[in-house]
């Protein structure tokens, strides 16, 4: 199935933040696929045996040792007072805000437990031993990432079975160069936002309402990494990076910045009480996600077109009427939702073809994460 079919095929405009009462609740959300929600993804195997990355070798391995030194082995503890903390702060919340945070805890649970799969899996499959190296450390760091989460999410009782989740989410096929493209965006916007929040929360600690968020600095440097390391696969083959490739790179760029929109928009209280605006928070990430990606794609999206704001409110605006027809029935209902279907279809194609902004790809392709 082409990524555009699938993007497509699921409902675009999930619920409003489903209310999470128990782990049974917890697990439920964990392994719903929407386009909203992560997802877990598997490749070819035999296409990923063959990467070639010998035209940059001197900077694969320099990061090979950045991986094998391990700077975060010691990161991802609890101290004595995390728990502590988390009661003493989220007794203060009302339930709304709750419910958004647990949301946003299993999301990102759920997106780093994806990472695991898909690197392990790779791993497993693969004897290129650049790859299967890069693979193993990566897996590595997403587990640590998946168990943290798993930990605040049990302090309230709503763990996730990780065994369970991986046994029955459903799998998105996905050509190498889409695993590349979409996995590249996810870890770069993983850092812009997890970085953006902690900048936030450090230049105003009252707002810090988990202790979670203080872990947040080291931890977005894992994603940067991450990042780094499928920039080097996509600069090693140029074939990537020109053609009709553009247009996939386009799409994807799309479809990441549309969905985060989209979907922090339906967590106002979340953004709210950690004192962000949801739309200055969304183009502050994007700006800091396509200042990085001028490393390794040849085009990012003109996010200061006046039309690029529009389309993206106009998906959210379609989000809410969707939520809002699901509550109703009849046949009519039915219709209206095929049309609001459409909408969305027509805002997501507007933004599509908006035009975007060359650069100039770098001589090196390493950055450094001082954002």
């Amino acid at each position: 199935m082409s990524a555009i079919a699938e993007f497509m095929e699921t409902d675009f405009t999930q619920r409003l933040v489903d209310s999470v009462e128990s782990a049974a609740d917890a697990n439920k959300k964990a392994v719903t696929n929407t386009v909203l929600a992560p997802r877990f993804y598997t490749t070819n195997f035999d296409e990923m045996d063959k990467i070639n990355i010998s035209s940059v070798r001197r900077e694969w391995d320099l990061m090979m040792q950045e991986y094998e030194g391990d700077n975060n082995h010691d990161h991802f503890q609890r101290d004595a007072a995390f728990k502590d903390e988390v009661h003493t702060l989220m007794s203060k919340l009302d339930d709304g805000l709750k419910q958004e945070f647990y949301d946003f805890l299993i999301g990102s649970l759920t997106s780093e437990f994806s990472g695991c799969i898909l690197y392990n899996e790779v791993r497993k499959n693969v004897a290129n031993p650049d790859i299967k190296k890069l693979m193993t450390f990566m897996a590595r760091d997403e587990s640590r990432h998946a168990g943290f989460l798993n930990q605040s999410l049990k302090d309230f009782n709503f763990g996730i079975d990780l065994g369970q989740l991986k046994r029955t989410k459903k799998y998105t096929f996905f050509q190498p160069k889409f695993i590349f493209y979409a996995t590249y965006l996810s870890e770069k916007i993983g850092y812009a936002r997890y970085i953006t929040i902690f900048r936030q929360l450090e230049k105003n600690p009252d707002k810090r309402f988990h202790p979670i968020f203080r872990w947040f600095e080291r931890w977005c440097n894992d994603e940067f990494r991450h990042g780094e390391s499928f920039a080097l696969i996509m600069r090693a083959d140029p074939r990537l990076l020109k053609g009709l490739n553009l247009w996939w790179i386009r799409f994807f760029i799309i479809a990441v910045y549309a969905t985060m929109y989209v979907r922090d928009h339906t967590r106002p209280a979340l953004h709210d009480a950690m004192g962000l605006n949801a739309t200055q928070y969304d183009f502050e990430v994007f700006r800091i996600t396509s200042e990085i990606s001028k490393q390794v794609f040849p085009l990012i999206v003109d996010i200061d077109n006046p039309k690029f704001k529009i389309h993206l409110e106009r998906l959210t605006a379609l989000s809410f009427a969707m939520n809002a027809a699901k509550e109703r029935k009849g046949v009519l209902n039915i219709l209206n939702k095929g049309w609001i279907a459409a909408q969305a279809l027509t805002a997501f194609v507007k933004l599509y073809f908006l035009p975007v902004i060359k650069s100039e790809l770098p001589a090196q392709v390493r950055l450094v994460p001082t954002w």
